[in-house]
């Protein structure tokens, strides 16, 4: 969960030196330390061209701050990139596949944003998809906004499974899994910043979690 509001971090402050818009959705809180999750919606001309290989598995190796014996551990967090779906699109989704939950919303830091029930949790109930939006004062637009974040997970789903089929009539497919990491952070005993796909590397550690992604992603665009 430290390691989750450190690539948060890294995000927030790639968007900022890149002068992009981004607004905040829903963020939950670790019970000790860190994010158990948090979501952004960037609005930013190619945004999603930019940042869809950003997607996948990122490993940590540091030596831990939450070890009585300061060992040297290895954390894992997952970075899901879903770009806002058009009109185009078409995603039907049923009423009765739908579970809605509403509580009262707290923003990053905990201050308050209501007292009121507007926070919204929805869940679709034929792949168990759980969608939280806490970020308006509005129950309505906390609605809206999770309804959009659902349908872009349904549609990424359809493009992988449609991308399998194709991989599979190649021979080429290969399944993709919690444990495939695209980037390794080390810390510890040297630094080194590496992507697994494009073989990019550097010794600025620090650089990349203030947010100096741009080496990594120039060459993702070419995957």
């Amino acid at each position: 969960m430290d390691w989750a509001e450190m690539l948060e971090r890294m995000y927030v402050r790639f968007f900022e030196h890149k002068d992009w818009k981004f607004e905040f959705i829903s963020e939950t809180k670790g019970e000790e330390a860190g994010i158990k999750e948090v979501s952004f919606e960037v609005k930013a001309p190619f945004a999603y061209g930019y940042l869809k290989n950003e997607r996948g598995t990122h490993r940590l190796v540091r030596l831990s701050p939450f070890n009585a014996d300061n060992l040297r551990q290895t954390s894992f967090a997952l970075v899901e990139v879903l770009p806002v779906i058009s009109g185009q699109v078409e995603i039907n989704l049923k009423d009765e596949e739908l579970s809605w939950k509403f509580t009262r919303a707290g923003g990053p830091g905990g201050q308050a944003v209501n007292k009121i029930n507007t926070a919204v949790e929805l869940t679709h109930i034929p792949t168990n998809i759980t969608i939280k939006s806490r970020s308006s004062r509005s129950q309505s637009q906390n609605k809206e906004t999770a309804l959009k974040m659902l349908k872009a997970k349904l549609a990424l789903i359809q493009e992988e499974e449609l991308q399998k089929k194709i991989d599979q009539e190649k021979g080429q497919h290969q399944n993709a899994s919690w444990g495939t990491q695209i980037r390794n952070y080390v810390l510890h005993p040297y630094q080194l910043v590496k992507d697994t796909r494009t073989q990019v590397e550097t010794s600025d550690a620090q650089g990349v979690l203030d947010g100096n992604l741009d080496i990594f992603i120039e060459e993702e665009i070419k995957l």
